[in-house]
């Protein structure tokens, strides 16, 4: 049977090649600059080979191997919410980043996690031990990949991501923790 990640090739257009790898976006501007604001930004009827082409001709097969290599980097830092609930009961230094809007964490959030906001950020960057395990919590495991990629960049390297974010914990774990759905 062929996966959705073994069918793109030049001619998938980026919906499809988003569809496949999620954080493809994130992986092309990370490297390459594309995708990250109005001036290196794509259409999603583009083919990856017109922004290839588009973007100083650059080779595809390249492109897609870092897609890939990226997808499979973005993997090893996703904990499912079953291993999550396991290590917070082994080993208590375990934080909980939480980085949805304060009125979803004020409606329903995983005990011991801290909101980020400005402060905490500040916290994160000037004391934390960059070694250290802290796991990112979104609503549903969308964005938390994007707040790892800063994390990571800036050399805090023991960070996860609850993979399907808290509404997998509701779902896996806790099943008297509310669910919601963002309109």
């Amino acid at each position: 049977m062929t996966t959705a990640t073994e069918t793109i090739s030049p001619a998938s257009t980026m919906s499809e090649v988003l569809a496949a790898y999620p954080g493809a976006q994130r992986a092309l501007f990370r490297r390459y600059h594309i995708g990250g604001c109005s001036s290196c930004g794509f259409q999603p009827t583009e083919t990856l080979a017109q922004v290839c082409q588009r973007n100083n001709n650059l080779n595809v097969a390249e492109i897609l191997d870092h897609i890939k290599t990226s997808h499979e980097q973005d993997a090893k830092i996703l904990i499912g919410a079953k291993e999550l609930a396991e290590l917070l009961q082994r080993d208590n230094s375990v934080k909980l980043l939480d980085v949805r809007s304060r009125e979803e964490f004020d409606a329903t959030h995983l005990p011991g996690s801290v909101l980020l906001s400005q402060p905490v950020m500040q916290e994160i960057l000037g004391k934390w031990d960059p070694h250290s395990v802290f796991v990112i919590i979104d609503h549903q495991g969308k964005q938390a990949l994007d707040a790892a990629a800063y994390f990571l960049g800036h050399g805090f390297d023991g960070v996860r991501c609850l993979r399907g974010g808290i509404d997998a914990w509701a779902q896996e774990v806790d099943a008297n923790l509310p669910r919601y759905q963002l309109a």
